[in-house]
């Protein structure tokens, strides 16, 4: 028996007798909102216990994570999916983008305050 013969015995619902979810909206927003508020406390807690000599390079690597989110917004704002979402993807460009930049810009002043002062 070759697989394409046992593929095709098998049924495939259509729309009508699909299983619907079990789980309701209500449930899943609950969930998400819960993982949100839980990710906030772990947040705080990580970023309180950080020496500041890992404050650069904590913060470059930030601006890593928020050059991606900037071709993510890019993907969203080009996508094509309508009026609103075309607005909110060029409004997610711009606030990623001045993101990266202020990133970059704090980045390279505190970097600043470690170089050597010249003794002329």
């Amino acid at each position: 028996m070759s697989v394409a013969l046992v593929f095709a015995t098998v049924p495939v619902p259509d729309a009508e007798t699909a299983a619907t979810p079990v789980i309701g909206e209500a449930v899943v927003l609950a969930l998400l909102a819960t993982v949100f508020v839980l990710a906030l406390f772990v947040g705080v807690e990580i970023i309180t216990k950080v020496p500041p000599t890992l404050h650069t390079p904590l913060m470059s690597g930030s601006n890593a994570i928020s050059g991606i989110t900037l071709v993510g917004a890019l993907a969203a704002a080009g996508a094509g999916e309508g009026g609103l979402a075309t607005a909110l993807g060029v409004a997610a460009v711009v606030l990623a983008t001045v993101n990266v930049v202020g990133g970059f810009l704090v980045t390279h002043r505190m970097l600043r305050m470690f170089r050597r002062k010249d003794r002329g």
